[in-house]
């Protein structure tokens, strides 16, 4: 065969190998233990209301505290009997008793029986200090463990307390909005049951700008508007739960960093799954705010704005360019060096979602400088975060022009890359072998010179010493992939011509190229 015609071959083997970016694009469900851990320590899936909102004067409310609570007998005894001044009395009592205790005594409250009854005042419209005492008791009782909030539906509460989204007591109307939340958040069978009974429109109508509601009392609004999108076995009704992307649209140009953070959030949430529900998400526009709020500073804003964005980027390449124009490579190359390390490998994750992408797209991330921190990553990064930045190198070697990995190597991603390959992940170290391959194709592409000078800095890298090793590792999988690749790009018997270009060796021990091995293109290894 010619020169040229081998060398066509070379590509045309190169260049069919396969890729789909679909297939490269990792969404949510492969890391979500670790993320759905973090996430509970950034929002609470059930909240307890124990600050003071005053219903009374100050001073009343100190003359109140000071009076010793009565038992809890005197408390059943008031709440069931039809003395409408000791109901109110005893229910404003457990509300205390409930609110302001480090360890509420939840269980005690709820075996008087008192539950159905409390229920029963939510219904109470000519008496609204009744209704918020009873709303805020309830409140606390379902913030409790599942069984304790269960108790409260089992009750009916739930329709009562989407009534009093309507009500026209602020105090009444948030507190039903904080029971709600907590009652969503105890799990998806509860959650369905309020999205069923009605919450989403009167809930959504609190966030209209002429409402101009308190933004303490808009924060357990878009808590619970949150809860209502989240949990995933089995996810909420997406035809059902779309209805909150206007007001989630608006909610994100707030400046209550809770808001904020409670809205990214619940975006998060209805982002991470099928492309058509990204699409949906991105028709409203919300693409450019979540990237702008990459650049915060709060962590509790960026990391469901950096979660959001993340689950964006892997939909399909289209869905992935309106994050790339919307300026989000800067600001993941920032991340990459954030002092937190779940932020790191969060904007990782995302950057290996770019990846794997359209050769432009990867050009793009080359373009924004992001592979220098991506090499700190590889190096110094916990090991999570190690593992997401190997899959950016990955991904671009499954389809990265050969131009583009030649850039990415001179960047010094192999030393630390090869150095991965050292892992007790099988899983990993196939994938780390599966680029080296692909590395090993770019350059045969580029001829025998080039093949021999990337082995070359494989070697030098320690890459080869470790895929020697990896020849005796338990797995069947590892140990053929070592085993292949040793062969075909690492054996020392070969033909003539392979001899004539191999590298050759000083006095010192130290790898030489002769003037004829160095590659002649534009690019080199």
């Amino acid at each position: 065969m010619s020169g040229a015609g081998a060398e066509n071959s070379r590509l045309k083997n190169y260049k069919n190998k396969g890729r789909d970016s679909e297939d490269l694009r990792r969404r949510r469900n492969e890391v979500s233990v670790e993320l759905r851990r973090a996430k509970k320590n950034d929002q609470l899936e059930k909240r307890r209301n124990i600050g003071p909102i005053e219903v009374v004067s100050p001073l009343q409310e100190k003359n109140a505290n000071a009076t010793p609570l009565p038992s809890l007998d005197k408390i059943a005894e008031g709440i069931l009997g039809d003395d409408s001044h000791a109901q109110f009395y005893c229910t404003q009592a457990v509300r205390k008793m409930l609110s302001k205790e480090m360890t509420p005594p939840i269980d005690d409250v709820t075996r008087l029986g008192v539950v159905p009854r409390l229920v029963a005042f939510l219904a109470a419209e000519d008496r609204s200090e009744l209704q918020f005492e009873a709303a805020w008791a309830l409140t606390n009782i379902a913030s409790g463990t599942s069984a304790q909030t269960r108790l409260v539906v089992k009750y009916n509460a739930v329709g009562p307390f989407i009534r009093l989204l309507s009500s026209n007591s602020p105090n009444v109307c948030e507190q039903a909005v904080w029971a709600l939340g907590n009652i969503a958040g105890d799990g998806p069978d509860l959650r369905d049951l309020v999205i069923n009974e009605g919450i989403i429109v009167p809930l959504i109508n609190l966030t209209k700008p002429e409402r101009n509601i308190p933004a303490a009392f808009l924060r357990n609004v878009t808590w619970t508007l949150s809860n209502l999108c989240r949990n995933k076995n089995p996810a909420p009704s997406f035809d059902t739960v779309k209805k909150c992307l206007p007001a989630l649209a608006e909610l994100i140009k707030h400046t209550d960093k809770e808001v904020l953070a409670d809205a990214c959030w619940a975006l998060s949430y209805l982002t991470d799954g099928t492309n058509d529900k990204i699409q949906e998400v991105i028709n409203y526009g919300v693409v450019p705010r979540l990237v702008e709020l990459l650049f915060s500073d709060e962590v509790s804003v960026l990391t469901p704005a950096l979660r959001a964005v993340g689950n964006v980027v892997t939909g399909d390449d289209s869905q992935t360019q309106c994050v790339v124009e919307c300026n989000a490579l800067p600001a993941f190359a920032r991340l990459l060096k954030h002092s937190k390390n779940n932020i790191q490998k969060e904007a990782a994750w995302a950057v290996s979602n770019i990846t794997a992408g359209s050769a432009t797209q990867i050009q793009a991330v080359l373009e924004a400088n992001i592979l220098e921190p991506v090499v700190e990553c590889l190096k110094k990064g916990e090991f999570k975060t190690q593992k997401e930045a190997a899959w950016i190198v990955s991904n671009l070697t499954s389809g990265g022009t050969v131009e583009q990995m030649i850039y990415m190597v001179n960047c010094g991603v192999l030393g630390p890359f090869c150095s991965l390959l050292k892992s007790k992940d099988s899983k990993l170290i196939l994938h780390l072998l599966q680029s080296i391959d692909n590395l090993m194709k770019a350059a045969e592409s580029r001829g025998e010179q080039e093949t021999s000078a990337l082995a070359l800095m494989i070697e030098e890298a320690g890459g080869l010493d470790i895929i020697d090793e990896l020849q005796n590792h338990e797995n069947p999988h590892v140990y053929q992939a070592a085993f292949e690749l040793v062969t075909k790009y690492f054996s020392e018997e070969g033909d003539d011509e392979e001899k004539e270009v191999a590298p050759t060796v000083d006095q010192g021990g130290n790898f030489q190229m002769t003037a004829q091995q160095v590659p002649s293109t534009g690019f080199s290894f």
